[in-house]
């Protein structure tokens, strides 16, 4: 696949997207950083991947970390563009240091602009004592939030930080209805929290995309670490060597 470069290097050195434009004007546009349980990158490759999405292009920076990751022994770019129908997604697997979020933000939403895009969604997660998987959610505006009331708990007050309060942030000022999925989970990869936004996404665009697989596999994650659990417990209670019996 070839890729043509669309932002100048004049306009914007430092973040540098490399894709064909988008297939029209008013698309819908997703975002998954990884975060909190991997949140966002896990529900957006994952529908990216069963849905055949078409990946039109491709991101990159210097403020990225110097990491890539490869299948099978092929590179994968660490931030990738996504289009299928009215619907484009940017799907990350690195995360974005606190001090270059509103750098990429920006320049992302640069380069979004000229497209007219309908709306974004940011999809991210948030960790809390609870053992439910609901979904919460914000927008840039209060006609926006009339959109996601009846399929999220909308948060009262408080704040987000990282990589989607960037985008949101961006949005707002440029006048773009944004919202932000926040799935419940905790500090560990949680598919079956991502399965609980990819719900919401569902409800909003009428995807009807199947997450059973995900359920499944958060089943086998939480097994694993259910098992990991009782090594750490088990080898806390082996008695330390100076309480050893002797012997001979």
């Amino acid at each position: 696949m070839k890729y043509v470069k669309l932002m100048s290097p004049e306009s914007k050195p430092d973040i540098k997207i490399y894709s064909r434009s988008l297939s029209g004007p008013g698309s819908t546009v997703l975002m998954g950083f990884p975060g909190s349980g991997l949140v966002g990158s896990i529900a957006l490759q994952y529908m990216v991947d069963q849905l055949n999405f078409e990946q039109i292009g491709s991101i990159n920076s210097k403020y990225f970390p110097p990491l890539a990751m490869m299948n099978k022994g092929v590179i994968n770019v660490p931030v990738r563009v996504y289009e299928k129908g009215n619907i484009s997604a940017i799907v990350a697997d690195i995360p974005i240091h606190p001090m270059i979020c509103y750098e990429v933000a920006n320049g992302i939403m640069d380069w979004l602009e000229p497209f007219a895009v309908r709306e974004v969604v940011t999809i991210a997660g948030i960790i809390t004592n609870e053992p439910e998987k609901r979904v919460f959610g914000v927008a840039s505006s209060e006609e926006a939030l009339q959109r996601i009331q009846d399929s999220t708990i909308v948060l009262p007050i408080g704040s987000i930080s990282g990589i989607a309060s960037s985008i949101l942030t961006e949005c707002k000022i440029r006048n773009i209805p944004a919202f932000g999925l926040l799935g419940e989970t905790i500090n560990a990869p949680d598919p079956r929290a991502s399965a609980a936004t990819i719900e919401v996404l569902n409800k909003m665009y009428g995807m009807n995309l199947d997450v059973q697989p995900l359920i499944e596999q958060a089943e086998e994650i939480e097994s694993t670490m259910q098992k990991l659990a009782e090594q750490v417990k088990s080898a806390e209670t082996m008695p330390k060597k100076e309480h050893l019996p002797m012997y001979g």
